[in-house]
């Protein structure tokens, strides 16, 4: 399969103003970096790993290191796209961390987030404000400034996720951040809800209620698509045989984690690395 790596970036920080830009990459491309889109007017399509949306008016697109991405078609962009790396963010205050975990540990539940207009005119601001700072010659505390603007920008964004997922209480949502991220860190060898629940220390049924509340999906559905999007990415990028992917995410045999892949992707792991492999030839 063809693919791009995503090339370094100064400091693991960037941010590009798009006016009226027309982009293609029908090549997908590896992130090294998250990345934030925020566009103001979009004609076209965008495909992250393989889901494919349209793009039109209004939209904001969270993208997490290691997503495959690609533009299908020449699409025309307006707007804002924002990379940045691990060490870039740990410049930003402690007090931002939360929300870097609920919206990037598993960004494919919030790869594309509603925003309404009130919410509009305040991102638009501070991605303007950004982009200028960004864009000004460089002194002693340069970075750490950059850094500010983007904890208020993801403060922002982390409550348009709330808004969106509006109807639980505070404590309930606090489990949930908590559950995505424990998943985000312990997926690999953690794959049962008993034990996330006992590692938050409520029962089993009830960590499953607070996620079909928070997300619309069980804490089971969450804790597999972190498995197979990860063992989605080593069978596209790597050439690992499937049984050593499948003592990787610490399953007993091969034939275990074939029957869980086929199960919730709805293909043999061999089939989905053929699927790639043949991708674009």
């Amino acid at each position: 399969m063809d693919l791009v790596f995503e090339k370094d970036i100064k400091d693991s920080f960037r941010i590009t103003h798009l006016e009226c830009t027309e982009k293609e990459s029908p090549v997908p491309e590896r992130l090294g970096y998250h990345r934030i889109v925020f566009l103001q007017e979009a004609a076209g399509e965008i495909e992250i790993d393989d889901v494919r949306f349209d793009l039109s008016g209004k939209s904001l697109f969270l993208l997490s290191k290691g997503q495959l991405c690609r533009l299908p078609e020449r699409s025309l962009l307006t707007g804002y796209e924002l990379s940045f790396g691990d060490c870039f963010w740990e410049r930003a205050p402690d007090s931002a961390s939360n929300c870097k975990a609920v919206l990037f540990n598993n960004a494919a539940e919030n790869q594309r987030l509603p925003v309404s207009e009130l919410a509009f005119v305040e991102l638009n601001f501070l991605f303007e404000s950004l982009n200028r700072e960004f864009g000004a010659e460089d002194y002693v505390n340069k970075l750490d400034a950059l850094a500010a603007y983007l904890k208020i920008i993801m403060i922002k964004i982390a409550n348009i996720n709330a808004e969106a997922g509006a109807g639980f209480d505070n404590h309930e949502k606090k489990l949930y951040r908590n559950f995505i991220e424990l998943v985000s860190r312990k997926y690999r060898e953690m794959h049962e809800v008993a034990e996330y629940a006992d590692a938050l220390n409520i029962p089993a049924r009830r960590l499953s209620d607070i996620c079909r509340r928070c997300a619309g999906k069980g804490a089971k559905e969450i804790i597999n698509g972190q498995i197979v999007a990860e063992a989605k990415r080593s069978l596209q990028f790597s050439s690992q045989p499937v049984k050593e992917i499948a003592y990787q995410l610490h399953f007993s045999t091969p034939e275990q984690f074939s029957h869980f892949f086929k199960k919730n992707a709805m293909i043999s792991p061999q089939d989905y690395r053929t699927r790639f492999v043949n991708f674009g030839r």
